[in-house]
């Protein structure tokens, strides 16, 4: 079985009829949360794919791993994954809508890694400069490295843009060593 094209599909399917039922946003939002489930609880794939539990058991335990109040439509979607015997690719049919979902509404990654915490002001500058370059919405991540010593390094999409101090430290130490 490929793993990768069971998941698109499902992932499809769920994000038409999500779409259909206006409820894409909510889906997102219950597959991004049992995404982050998925990575967070190390025991979570092990616990749905033992074939001992029950499917009631399980079901449960995915849609509390979706979120405090999946929508019915995630709810439903779970119990026929479960009833066509694919929880093992749960996780992947979550990444999977996460992805096409991004691509669907274009919404573009965006991560800002700064020496030190930047202001409210500094980061939507950062995220309009994105979004005007790449002409979509941009999810922003900010990360405080005091590694970097003092600049930025800004990454979305493809690109990456260093200004951090310690890059241009090391580029003068390599011109030195010459």
């Amino acid at each position: 079985m490929d793993i990768g094209a069971i998941s698109i599909r499902y992932a499809r399917a769920l994000l038409k009829a999500a779409t259909a039922e206006g409820l894409e946003d909510k889906v997102y939002q219950d597959m991004m949360t049992l995404a982050k489930s998925y990575l967070e609880v190390d025991q979570l794939r092990q616990t749905v794919e033992n074939p001992m539990l029950s499917k009631e058991k399980k079901e449960g335990i995915l849609a509390v791993a979706a979120g405090e109040q999946p929508s019915v439509l995630t709810r439903n979607f779970i119990n026929l994954v479960l009833k066509e015997g694919r929880e093992n690719v749960m996780q992947f049919i979550a990444n999977s809508y996460i992805t096409l979902y991004r691509k669907q509404k274009n919404i573009i990654r965006g991560k800002l890694t700064t020496a030190a915490r930047v202001s409210a002001q500094t980061e939507q500058k950062m995220r309009q400069m994105v979004e005007s370059k790449t002409n979509g919405t941009v999810e922003f991540e900010t990360e405080v490295n005091p590694d970097i010593i003092g600049g930025f390094i800004l990454e979305y999409d493809t690109y990456r843009m260093d200004a951090s101090v310690k890059s241009k430290l090391n580029t003068i130490l390599t011109q030195l060593s010459k």
